[in-house]
């Protein structure tokens, strides 16, 4: 348990951090930098709980809170502890607090699987055990020396000519520090060995491929060298849903995409993402968002021309 200097220490950092991030960001919602590594993300009142898909990445909070619902578990970060995913995962995020004098303020820090491997090997930090029933999404506490490498790399952002040099010494120094934390051997298992985790990655860059054609899981389970029933039941324990649910949620999210940029007919973007039946297609799209497909297309449009009229 961090002792109270670390705790002070921990506050006193994320406040740094808050103070440069709301210098470099000057709207809300994603802002990328000059650092492909390195996201930022602001939001200046609470959200409404939305579909999201959470990437491969480590997350931290250094102003307001958030909360991501997986399936029946909820994992809250804040400026306390963060959020580390090692595979891409659909989920349900909302910002929870959050204010125009206090916006929610977060870096995204996309991990690099040769980094850890190298890392891992050079220390001789022991192997990863593939034994946990965690899912491939949790929360760690935040510590000193991890915020103290983001402090770094977030002022490089205000010396360009130093990025090339020292960037890439940061970015080890910071994925070093994630391997000695609580959940090292998860974070671990995406660059090491066969592990269950690295399979069922293999089984997701396959559906996400080929979302629109039909799944067979007998062939899938060959292709990342599982049985079927072991393929359904490790995917299920690190991604909370199964393979089809999986192939499901991205030929919604594809067919919301497709409806919101090129206002095609809902019918015509049921049969691209790989839908062979228009009524089962609205009939899973309703109970994804709430509303049928050509409803939900007008909505998010009248919302859209709203935030650009208000900026």
């Amino acid at each position: 348990m961090a002792n109270r200097g670390d705790k002070a220490r921990v506050e006193s950092l994320c406040g740094e951090l808050a103070t440069l991030i709301d210098r470099m960001t000057s709207r809300d919602g994603r802002q990328d930098t000059v650092l492909p590594e390195l996201t930022f993300w602001r939001f200046s009142n609470p959200t409404e709980p939305a579909q999201v898909v959470q990437q491969p990445a480590v997350y931290i909070v250094v102003q307001g809170r958030k909360q991501i619902v997986l399936a029946d578990e909820t994992y809250t970060y804040d400026p306390s502890q963060y959020l580390a995913v090692s595979l891409e995962l659909p989920a349900i995020g909302r910002v929870v607090k959050a204010s125009p004098d206090e916006p929610y303020l977060c870096m995204t820090l996309r991990v690099d699987a040769r980094e850890l491997a190298s890392l891992i090997v050079e220390a001789g930090l022991p192997a990863p055990l593939d034994e946990h029933d965690g899912r491939a999404l949790y929360v760690s506490p935040l510590d000193p020396p991890l915020l103290e490498g983001f402090l770094r790399l977030v002022r490089l952002l205000d010396a360009p000519k130093d990025i090339p040099v020292l960037a890439p010494l940061v970015l080890r120094e910071l994925h070093y520090r994630l391997l000695q934390g609580e959940q090292h051997g998860r974070l671990a298992e995406i660059a090491i060995g066969d592990s269950r985790l690295r399979r069922v990655a293999g089984a997701i860059t396959w559906i996400k491929e080929h979302f629109a054609e039909p799944l067979k899981i007998e062939a899938l389970a060959k292709r990342v060298n599982m049985s079927p029933s072991a393929l359904h039941s490790h995917f299920k324990a690190v991604a909370a849903m199964s393979p089809i649910q999986y192939q499901k949620r991205l030929r919604l999210e594809e067919a919301r995409r497709l409806l919101l940029s090129e206002g095609t007919s809902a019918e015509t973007v049921a049969y691209d993402v790989g839908y062979a039946s228009p009524s089962q297609f609205s009939r899973e799209y309703v109970r994804l968002f709430g509303q049928p497909p050509r409803r939900d297309a007008e909505r998010m449009r009248e919302e859209l021309s709203q935030a650009t009229v208000s900026s």
